[in-house]
């Protein structure tokens, strides 16, 4: 079963760390990201630029709003995400928890709908392959 681990960090609480401490962190989830994919467990992971680069778009009515940001006003923002593979919900949750990410933000943990089982639903054949979503 598919989880995505999305990664939210509170950017003072980032920002009160030193540099090397930051720096340490981030070698050892890299570190571990490298093991969970050896394992088999992490499928893709990737971090976000900064919420300034951001744009959100919004059609009401047939009006494009584009506006500068992330979606919605936060405390914590998104900062990246890991996809990963588990046997379920709490597997996926222990996975979650041995972030560093967890200490100063939140990492959620959410199960990856299987687009070829909406795609069924929905009556929908895909000209591109299954591997592809």
């Amino acid at each position: 079963m598919k989880f995505m681990l999305l990664i939210y960090n509170d950017p003072a609480l980032l920002n009160s760390i030193a540099p090397s401490e930051f720096d340490s962190r981030m070698r050892d989830c890299l570190t571990h990201a490298d093991e969970l994919k050896e394992d088999g467990y992490l499928l893709d992971s990737q971090q976000l630029e900064e919420p300034s680069t951001a744009k959100s778009v919004r059609i009401r009515n047939g009006r494009q709003t584009i506006l500068d940001g992330p979606f919605a006003e936060a405390k914590e923002v998104l900062g990246g995400f890991n996809l990963i593979e588990a046997r379920d919900m709490d597997e996926a949750v222990r996975i979650a928890a041995e972030f560093p990410w967890a200490q100063t933000g939140c990492v959620e943990v959410r199960p990856v709908r299987d687009l070829n089982v909406v795609r069924k639903n929905v009556n929908h054949s895909s000209a591109v392959s299954a591997h592809s979503t």
